[in-house]
């Protein structure tokens, strides 16, 4: 765990809500000073605490129309290499070790049931793949980072 203290909190706060802010006003709006802002921002980049600064996209406006979450069994001992080789492909958004009757859990984004059903075939025929459940997500009712 990093040490984080309440300056930290509150601009992680700020730029959580818009990181496109110039550092001035990113001071302003945490009450502090722009060296302090730039040297914390730095620090907590260093620190792995800020891992990047990213747009937030409507994938469906794009023209992605099938979200899925796609659960994977995997045997022998080989879930490192299978993640790493499904988290290579375009489509996907996540992979995560997960508890439970599945060891790996997919989140990935398709234009079309053709693109999912090609993915998932591909998915299928890696070695070391046993099974596979897809879930097409239908409504996004709240998707957003946990607020600090």
């Amino acid at each position: 765990m990093v040490p984080v203290d309440s300056v930290d909190f509150d601009l992680l706060r700020v730029i959580e809500k818009d990181a496109k802010l110039s550092l001035r006003k990113v001071a302003k709006k945490a009450g502090v000073s722009v060296a302090t802002v730039m040297n914390r921002l730095h620090k907590l980049e260093k620190d792995g605490v800020i891992k990047n600064y990213s747009a937030v996209l409507d994938y469906e406006k794009l023209g992605y129309e099938f979200q899925a979450i796609i659960d994977v069994n995997v045997s022998k001992g080989m879930l490192f290499q299978v993640e790493k080789k499904i988290a290579a492909h375009p489509n996907v958004a996540a992979v995560y070790d997960i508890t439970g009757h599945f060891d790996v859990m997919v989140i990935a984004y398709f234009k079309s049931r053709r693109s999912l059903d090609a993915f998932l075939k591909k998915v299928q025929g890696y070695e070391f793949v046993q099974k596979t459940e897809t879930r097409i997500i239908l409504n996004t009712i709240k998707e957003e980072q946990v607020k600090v």
